[in-house]
């Protein structure tokens, strides 16, 4: 019998993140879930109960190397998946240091570091990382210059552990979806002081499945970027 796949997942508590913990889980891989704090971890644990869970706060990415050394993590790993994120919007004139910090160290220095943690365990399975970037990866609009800033900086991590891993047998993926229909969605559009419909948005699970469809994807090949639109 086939090895079961093992994952390492950030963001499972709600949208994309939650969604692609339930189509693993629900295939019956082998989860490890990451969380902020203990009370979000037992949060986790309670929805997928066949999880385990790691604590550690992606906002102190300086910490997260001690936090791991006092905890066992997996030894194996098949992929590990970037979901969590923050957003904050504002023009350059009005953005504080402390929210171009706080955006930059949970988007792109704590994924940096997880992943240079993890890359023994990703080693040995030959395995996948994925970061969930945004459509702000590759565009910027006004009002979105710090957290787009961030997603940039996403891909260029990407891009360079694409070519650094690549003779370790790795396998790296970007998705940029567009607006999909998740708590962080509706706080950005009380930024923007819109009105929230979530209809039309991406449903996160459709998120979720291209991710799951990039980690299946028969090793002689890599689906190195992937943009997910909404229809309407």
């Amino acid at each position: 019998m086939p090895d079961v796949p093992t994952h390492l997942l950030t963001g499972a508590g709600s949208g994309i993140g939650a969604a692609l913990a339930a189509q693993l889980t629900d295939r019956g891989d082998d989860l490890w879930l990451l969380a902020r704090d203990a009370g979000r971890a037992a949060h986790l644990r309670e929805r997928f109960p066949d999880a385990t869970t790691l604590v550690g706060d992606l906002a102190e990415p300086s910490r997260l190397s001690w936090a791991l050394d006092h905890q066992a993590v997996p030894s194996r790993l098949d992929s590990l998946l970037h979901v969590a994120g923050v957003v904050e919007l504002g023009s350059v004139a009005e953005t504080s240091v402390a929210t171009w910090q706080h955006q930059l160290a949970v988007n792109a220095v704590a994924p940096a570091e997880l992943t240079r943690l993890m890359l023994p365990a990703l080693r040995a399975a030959r395995g996948h990382v994925v970061f969930v970037n945004s459509g702000a990866g590759l565009r910027v609009s006004a009002e979105w210059t710090s957290y787009a800033a961030s997603k940039f900086a996403v891909r260029a991590i990407a891009d360079g552990l694409r070519e650094e891993e690549r003779a370790n047998g790795l396998r790296v993926t970007t998705v940029y979806p567009g607006r999909t229909a998740t708590p962080m969605q509706e706080k950005v559009h009380r930024q923007e002081g819109a009105d929230y419909d979530p209809s039309r948005w991406i449903d996160p699970a459709s998120v979720a499945t291209a991710v799951v469809a990039a980690l299946d994807l028969p090793r002689d090949a890599e689906l190195t970027e992937l943009t997910v639109r909404p229809r309407g």
